[in-house]
């Protein structure tokens, strides 16, 4: 996942601890196909997460994280605000999705994350597979930690519906959508 990058620092040789999400270093993010010919790509600009990594016991490691479903990106204001409409999100009724873990696994620097992912009081496990990308102590004294990951969910699971055909075949809207995780943590004090 790193090529094209500079190597990653891996500095820490134990990251077991507790940490906080750093928002303004971290992105979370989706893909959805257009119109079946293009991918549209957005993101939530407010989150909090917390993380407990226990890297002797994996399965005692802990991930919680709450999006604020109204900070949706995608680079176009009609379409974000659509986003947040009764067809999509209904951020007035459903204003935060979350997620908490159930299960965590590691081999090497793999690391294997299911919990409960609920959208619109629809809860429903998934599976995230994240690369542990570094570890470092910055200058400001904080030792930080890099993790990215993916998957793909059907966004009709969690009541995400709407849509609409087009003339040629296909639909406006992807149902599978692709979730992105560019996450630094940095470990509580």
């Amino acid at each position: 996942m790193t090529t094209g990058f500079d190597a990653p620092t891996t500095a820490i040789d134990d990251l077991t601890g507790d940490y906080t999400i750093d928002v303004s270093h971290s992105r979370l993010g989706f893909v959805a196909r257009h119109a079946m010919v293009t991918k549209v790509r957005g993101q939530f600009g407010a989150f909090t997460g917390t993380a407990r990594i226990d890297e002797t016991d994996p399965a005692a490691s802990q991930v919680d994280l709450s999006i604020d479903v109204t900070s949706v990106e995608t680079g176009s204001p009609d379409r974000d605000g659509h986003l947040k409409s009764g067809d999509f999100f209904d951020t007035e009724q459903y204003p935060s999705i979350t997620f908490t873990s159930t299960d965590v696994k590691r081999s090497g620097s793999d690391w294997t994350v299911t919990g409960d992912l609920t959208i619109k009081d629809v809860t429903k496990p998934v599976t995230i597979e994240f690369e542990q990308t570094g570890s470092a102590r910055d200058p400001f004294g904080n030792l930080r930690v890099g993790f990215e990951g993916e998957t793909t969910i059907n966004r009709k699971d969690w009541g995400l519906t709407w849509n609409a055909a087009l003339e040629t075949g296909g639909v406006l809207v992807s149902d599978k959508i692709k979730l992105e995780f560019d996450v630094s943590a940095i470990q509580n004090a």
